[in-house]
Parts: C-alpha cells; sequence; structure tokens
C-alpha cells in the first residue's frame, strides 16, 4: 500500500510529506467525479456555464475558433450579458492561429475579460518560454473542473476521416477544495497584468463528500509536480500505473521508476503510439530500454492521440491534471493537476487504466521481428510510426537528447554509463567531428548562428539593463522628495 490506515505514524509522515513536496495541503470534505475524453467534458463544462449566476473563470492553453470553440464563446457571452462576470485566459503560443482579437472582440463587448498569458516581449530574451499550459473551469466558487482537455473540435475527432476522438481524462471538484482552483486563477489573473479580478476570494464551500485531495498549481521554477512525481515513484509499494501524452523522462525520475520496478513494483506507462508533437514521441521511444530493462512495462496507444496525464498508485492515490512527466510541465509551465487520496477514486481511475490497455500494444525487449496482427511490438524492430512532414527533424532531436544526456554523463562522470549507451557515444564522436569538418571548411556556417543569438541576447539584455536603470532612478528619485518634504 501506498500509505498505511489514517491512525498510524507512517501514514502521518506520508501526509507531511506530501504536503512539503506539493506545497499544497491535503483538503478534506469533496467530491469528485471523473471526466473522459473530450464529448463528456465539454457537456459538462457548458452546462456549468450555462448555469452560472455569479461568475465564470476559464483558463486553458488553447482555445480554437472552431465549431466548439464558438460555442463556449457564444455561452460565455449569454452569461456576460446577464450579469455574470466572465474572465479567460488564453496562453498566447497555445492560441497562436486558433483564435485572434477578432475571436474574442464579441465577448468583450458583452462585458466579459479576456486576457493573453505571456506573449513575447523585449528585455525577456526566453521569457517566451513559460507558458500557461493549465485547462481549468470555475463556476461560482461552487464547482471546478481541471483536465488534459483544450477548448477545439479536434478532441472529439472526426467521423468523416475515420479519426476517432482523443483520449483525454480531467475532473469535476466539489466541496473545499474549489476554493484552491480560483486562487490558481486569481494568481494567473495577476501574471497577465491589469487590475485584479473584481471579486473576493470566498470562505471555502461546505463539505460536499469525503474526497481528500490536495490542488498543486505549479509555476515557473517551483517544482512541487515534481518532486510529488519523484515521491511517489518511491512510496509505491505494489503498484504505479502512469499514462501521459508527452512523456521525456529525465535521468533522477527514470532512475526513480526503475527503482520501483526492481524493487517489485508494477510499473507501468502508456504513451501515445501516434502523436500530434513527432517529436515529442521519437524522444519518448529514445528513453524506452532503460524502462524495459528495469521490469517497467511500456504500452503505446492505438488510437488517434493519447491526451490524459494521469497516475494512480497502490490502489488509494490518484493524479489528474494538466502536467505531462517533462522538463516543460515541471520546471517552466504552469499547471495545475489534483492528487487524490481516495480509494474509491482511484479504483474509477485504475479500471479506467485497464480499459486503456485493451487499445494498447506492449513495447517488449526482443530479437524477434514485430508481424503484422502481433499483440507485442519490439523496442529493437517495430513497425515504424505514421510518417509526418517533421519525421526528420523528429528522430534528429531524439538522437539530439540521447547523444547530450550520455556525453554530459560521460563528461561530468555523475552518473555510471549503461551498455545501452554505447551507441550514443559513437553518434556523439561522428557529430563532433563533422562540427569540426563544417567550422574549419565552412566558417561561416557557425559563425552566422552565433552571431544572431549573440545580438538578440544582447538587444534584450541592454532593455532590461534600461528598464532596471530607469525603476532604480525612480525610487531614487522618490526618495529624495520624499527626504525635502
Amino acid at each position: 500500500m501506498l500509505t498505511s490506515p489514517p491512525s498510524t505514524p507512517s501514514r502521518l509522515l506520508a501526509e507531511q510529506a506530501l504536503s512539503r513536496a506539493a506545497g499544497a495541503p491535503l483538503i478534506g470534505g469533496n467530491k469528485v467525479e471523473l471526466l473522459i475524453d473530450g464529448q463528456q467534458h465539454f457537456d459538462a463544462w457548458l452546462a456549468a456555464i450555462h448555469s452560472a449566476q455569479r461568475r465564470i473563470l476559464l483558463e486553458n492553453y488553447i482555445i480554437r475558433d472552431d465549431e466548439v470553440g464558438r460555442a463556449f464563446r457564444d455561452a460565455l457571452i449569454k452569461r456576460a450579458r446577464q450579469g455574470v462576470y466572465v474572465a479567460v485566459i488564453a496562453d498566447w503560443l497555445g492560441s497562436l492561429g486558433q483564435s485572434g482579437s477578432s475571436f474574442w472582440r464579441p465577448l468583450r463587448e458583452a462585458g466579459g475579460e479576456v486576457r493573453v498569458f505571456n506573449p513575447p516581449q523585449f528585455g525577456q530574451a526566453l521569457g517566451w518560454i513559460s507558458r500557461d499550459h493549465r485547462k481549468q473551469l470555475v463556476i461560482d466558487g461552487r464547482v471546478g473542473f481541471l483536465s488534459g482537455v483544450c477548448i477545439s473540435a479536434k478532441w472529439l475527432g472526426n467521423a468523416k476521416r475515420n479519426v476517432p476522438p482523443w483520449r483525454d481524462t480531467g475532473v469535476a471538484v466539489y466541496g473545499p477544495a474549489v476554493l484552491e482552483l480560483e486562487a490558481a486563477f486569481a494568481d494567473s489573473w495577476f501574471v497577465t497584468g491589469g487590475p485584479p479580478p473584481p471579486f473576493a476570494l470566498e470562505p471555502e464551500e461546505p463539505p460536499a463528500g469525503a474526497v481528500a485531495l490536495r490542488v498543486i498549481a505549479t509555476q515557473p521554477s517551483t517544482t512541487g509536480m515534481y518532486r510529488v512525481d519523484q515521491l511517489i515513484a518511491a512510496m509505491a509499494r505494489q503498484s504505479l500505473w502512469l499514462t501521459d501524452a508527452y512523456f521525456v523522462g529525465v535521468a533522477p525520475y527514470v532512475q526513480a521508476l526503475c527503482a520501483a520496478a526492481r524493487d517489485g513494483v508494477d510499473v507501468r506507462l502508456l504513451v501515445p503510439g501516434t502523436s500530434d508533437v513527432p517529436m515529442v514521441a521519437s524522444m519518448s521511444r529514445s528513453g524506452y530500454r532503460p524502462l524495459l530493462k528495469a521490469g517497467i512495462r511500456v504500452f503505446e496507444w492505438n488510437g488517434s492521440m493519447l491526451h490524459a496525464k494521469t497516475a494512480v498508485a497502490d490502489g488509494q492515490w490518484a493524479r489528474v491534471g494538466s502536467s505531462n512527466l517533462n522538463l516543460a510541465s515541471w520546471l517552466s509551465n504552469r499547471e495545475i493537476d489534483v492528487a487524490i487520496e481516495d480509494v474509491g477514486f482511484a479504483a474509477q481511475l485504475a479500471e479506467q487504466y485497464e480499459k486503456d490497455l485493451a487499445n494498447a500494444t506492449e513495447i517488449v525487449l526482443t530479437p524477434r521481428r514485430y508481424r503484422r496482427g502481433d499483440r507485442v511490438k519490439s523496442a529493437e524492430s517495430r513497425t515504424p510510426p505514421p510518417r509526418h512532414a517533421s519525421g526528420s527533424s523528429s528522430r534528429a532531436a531524439a538522437g539530439a537528447l540521447r547523444i547530450a544526456n550520455t556525453v554530459g554523463a560521460a563528461l561530468n562522470e555523475r552518473r555510471v554509463l549503461g551498455d545501452t549507451e554505447t551507441g550514443a557515444l559513437v553518434g556523439a564522436t561522428l557529430l563532433l567531428a563533422a562540427l569540426a569538418v563544417v567550422a574549419i571548411l565552412w566558417p561561416a556556417v557557425i559563425g552566422w548562428p552565433i552571431a544572431a543569438l549573440a545580438i538578440w541576447f544582447g538587444v534584450n539584455t541592454s532593455i532590461r539593463a534600461w528598464r532596471m536603470r530607469r525603476s532604480y532612478r525612480r525610487r531614487m528619485r522618490d526618495v529624495n522628495d520624499s527626504d525635502e518634504i
């Protein structure tokens, strides 16, 4: 079991460790409903919006100008015209080319407020990397939804082209934890600039059930979800079943999973077989072998796209939300998840996991070739994924990731290289030799990109310095004026 019965010291120790790792307290008295796939999400979200009486807080990475996006916008317009406060946060990068100012103009004219998170700005050379990857909706402080689902018809598939709906997971939350969801939205709203939202966080909702959970609203560089994922990998005693859309395992987390598997824990990882971001899928596959050699079972989803981000451990701890198992989610993005300590909900999620495996293909280490119709794919000789326009760049990125991790370990000698990493060292040798030849024969090929990067960072650094100096002079002027008074 992940934890002992509530009265034992080990249970209290586990609760303290999880609270400190997540930076979020355990909140009791909630009711949680599991939502599966886009249609169920959109129906529940729209019904809640139509029932709103005081405020609607919507925060989503992608809000697309299609039939689904317009249905949400029109529902928001209707409530705004009836006096309900409507606030929307859309990520700039996520919604780039998906929806623009003209899409939101009718809602703004109806009295709703829309803000775009983190558009590119001079003076912040790498600031655009941080994204608002959250997907949450909070209604009247009484019900909150969080998920991996974006507001886009892509999640519904395309029946005319025989494209099945995307597979995704989310929850509806009722009870005291809803206040934490509102606080998370208010923090994102503050970060986008402008005046704060015109409502006060009210006293928490009365108990709605018996479910205890943590709302983990991560921000850039806080690593709360990463610490929790590491801790759960260390604490699991029987099983740890993971579903992730964009898994790119970093060495410390992969080592934690491998240690659990070698200790007898049933560790499973379900990832997409075909991804909407082929580069990430290739990076995921580049890390299969260490997992498989440790005894971790890896499965690839056979549908159009698996976009869920879930975990269930020992049949009594579960996680659902927007965080993927990669550095972008753990270190860079604003994410929101719930970590639920409830046997009933964990059983629901485990049951759904087993249903998902029925539509997945297991990857195994075996030299035999994959035959059409087999239920098992070989990690050494497997059917290649469907071709995408960026297939070659995906393979190059995956190779670069393997080479970078291996060469870094070889140079600083901070970890022992495995026998599967010999090929990466050979590849690094060939790559470095090729770069040396290019630098000698065609130095401009190397020089121009470096010059462009130097100009970009130089301009942004100078702007940042000018702003800091102007702010300092303003403060000094204010101090001098106050002294004269």
